[in-house]
């Protein structure tokens, strides 16, 4: 990980928040511009975007003992879960093989369906920092399993901002896409586009590619755009995003496909896990299903039902994000 320096000055405008300064060369924070002399908490806060670094002067003093928490939403679905987050954190731990790995899902709902039925309990991230703290552990990486910095992130976001203090460090990482290739950083828009593209079959030209995202009512459904911008960018012919909960819906969806004269679709989940939205939303057999929909209106439909985490690749990516969250702990 390293250190961007962007241009911040003071000013009533809220454009000079976001100066312009050298390109950055990775997935990097952004710092105050130096001659901002005593910056007010809120300006400190509004200009704290990318990977998060704190630390806690007073405890400095302290040994390092370091641990990783993993965050994700979760899902009830045993099979992919496996699958999927366990995957995914198997891959993050056998990088980190001599650290503590704790895995936490945000959905409290979800976490306690899991105890009731599987006997298997899962923290959610408040309980994982709580119990960290009382063993002795001083630093903390938080990583996530989040797609899009959307509500959900927002949510890890607050836990970092809330359990900061009680560490002598704490970083947090970003979601598979946060940066776009604005001000010479990655696109992670484009690498994810790539990673998921590994694992579309072969199509001709009436056939058709739907890949369903979950939507959110966050201003970051905007990123649903630019993932279908670079999926044009690729030269990814006839694959379409569509959302379960936001913009685009199937709904707009199916006047392209028309228009394109497509004869055959494949749906898939642009999701971590295939869940209740996969099995049921995407491919169930009741009337109200994007499968049935979709044959109602004349397609042949077929459905690939893996989460993004059997994706090798989307594995690799999230390890990346995870390693770029203990690097910044180390440094």
């Amino acid at each position: 990980m390293y250190n961007v320096k962007k241009s911040l000055a003071v000013s009533a405008a809220l454009a000079c928040l976001l100066g312009i300064g050298a390109p950055a060369v990775s997935h990097a924070a952004y710092q105050l511009n130096e001659e901002v002399k005593n910056p007010t908490p809120a300006l400190k806060e509004a200009s704290t975007i990318g990977l998060r670094v704190h630390n806690t002067e007073s405890m400095q003093n302290l040994a390092n003992k370091d641990a990783i928490v993993v965050m994700s939403f979760g899902t009830t679905f045993k099979d992919t879960r496996a699958k999927t987050i366990d995957a995914t954190v198997n891959a993050i731990q056998s990088a980190h093989p001599n650290t503590k790995v704790v895995t936490a899902f945000t959905s409290h709902i979800i976490r306690d369906r899991i105890q009731e039925k599987e006997g298997i309990t899962y923290p959610t991230p408040e309980e994982a920092l709580t119990q960290l703290k009382a063993d002795g552990y001083t630093r903390v990486a938080l990583t996530t399993l989040d797609i899009i910095p959307g509500m959900e992130y927002n949510y890890d976001v607050a836990v970092y901002n809330l359990y900061k203090n009680n560490f002598k460090k704490m970083t947090l990482g970003t979601p598979l896409m946060y940066w776009m290739g604005q001000e010479g950083q990655a696109d992670e828009v484009m690498e994810t586009v790539k990673a998921v593209s590994s694992q579309f079959p072969k199509q001709g030209k009436d056939d058709a590619i739907l890949i369903m995202a979950h939507g959110t009512p966050d201003p970051s459904n905007a990123y649903y755009s630019v993932i279908q911008d670079r999926v044009d960018m690729a030269g990814l012919n006839n694959v379409f995003i569509y959302t379960v909960e936001g913009t685009p819906n199937l709904e707009q969806v199916i006047p392209q496909l028309k228009a394109k004269g497509i004869k055959h679709v494949t749906l898939m989940p642009f999701m971590m896990v295939a869940g209740d939205h996969a099995n049921n939303d995407m491919a169930g057999d009741e009337p109200d299903s994007h499968k049935s929909i979709l044959e109602q209106e004349g397609f042949k439909v077929d459905t690939y039902i893996h989460g993004l985490g059997e994706n090798k690749d989307i594995r690799n990516i999230f390890v990346e994000r995870a390693n770029e969250a203990w690097d910044a702990l180390q440094k």
